[in-house]
């Protein structure tokens, strides 16, 4: 059964475009008012465009087109301040905060003894403090209400190590041990903390040049065909790619009334690769 979330305020992290917008037009369809929030700027260490502030504005008219309520919001997750400025805003103008989505990252590779201080730094930056700041941000008025849901974003590149993805790996680690904590430190206060680690989710983040060029170094100027095999013998399943809806799937449970005892959880949606994990 679909959870409905008429009257709740969500904030979503990285909604521009991706698995952010996935979730933010599932839970506008569901009822809910959306807070997207995304920093619509290219960073110089990512390898691949990020989202404009064409794609939030995309993302509120499809949210608006199909019935729903949405409000945009320009931030960057590596500026706490600003993260608290957006929360601040949602109660004065909404007077609550129901669920929050830390969904914001970046991708980047290269080898451990090759990666420069810039890349470690912008990748934990944004895909560790970022999240940080985001839960710092959310986490409080939610407690004060007694009620609430996060759940935050990691990956399956958060579960094992990852040839060329170090530093993406120990950013999405973190967020995992961030999370669990949380759990513990909001458990009996009717708010709730989970982790959602999808695996090859089918977005610009992995549908570029760079990332292509990663899979199929002996092909000048690879395609998605041509990677898709590749992508493919990464998990037991052999999916090339997870549609961003399966991912939105998991988050819709974990916000609503059905997971009201799950609370520290990492929920893996990573086409059988968890069945080679402990």
């Amino acid at each position: 059964m679909s959870a409905d979330f008429t009257g709740a305020v969500v904030l979503i992290t990285g909604a521009a475009r991706g698995q952010g917008r996935s979730h933010a037009l599932a839970f506008a369809e569901r009822g809910a008012t959306v807070i997207a929030l995304d920093a619509c700027a290219d960073i110089a260490t990512v390898p691949y465009p990020l989202a404009t502030s064409d794609d939030l504005a995309q993302t509120a008219h499809l949210i608006e087109r199909a019935g729903g309520m949405c409000r945009t919001v320009r931030a960057d997750v590596r500026n706490g301040d600003a993260l608290r400025a957006a929360v601040t805003g949602i109660l004065a103008e909404h007077g609550r905060l129901d669920v929050c989505v830390a969904n914001a990252g970046i991708a980047g590779f290269g080898p451990v003894c090759e990666l420069t201080d810039a890349q470690w730094a912008t990748m934990l930056d944004v895909n560790l403090t970022g999240v940080f700041h985001t839960l710092r941000a959310a986490a409080p008025p939610m407690k004060e209400a007694g009620s609430g849901r996060i759940i935050t974003i990691a990956s399956m590149g958060g579960r094992a190590g990852t040839p060329n993805l170090g530093h993406y790996a120990a950013a999405k680690w973190g967020v995992i041990g961030l999370t669990k904590t949380l759990a513990l430190e909001l458990a009996g206060s009717g708010v709730t903390a989970n982790v959602v680690c999808p695996g090859t989710v089918d977005t610009p983040m992995v549908h570029n040049p760079a990332m292509y060029g990663l899979f199929a170094p002996d092909i000048e100027d690879p395609t998605r065909e041509d990677v898709a095999p590749r992508y493919r013998r990464l998990n037991p399943m052999a999916e090339a790619w997870t549609a961003p809806e399966d991912v939105t799937a998991a988050v819709l449970y974990l916000a609503s009334p059905a997971a009201r005892h799950v609370s520290g959880i990492t929920l893996e949606i990573g086409a059988g690769v968890s069945a080679r994990m402990q």
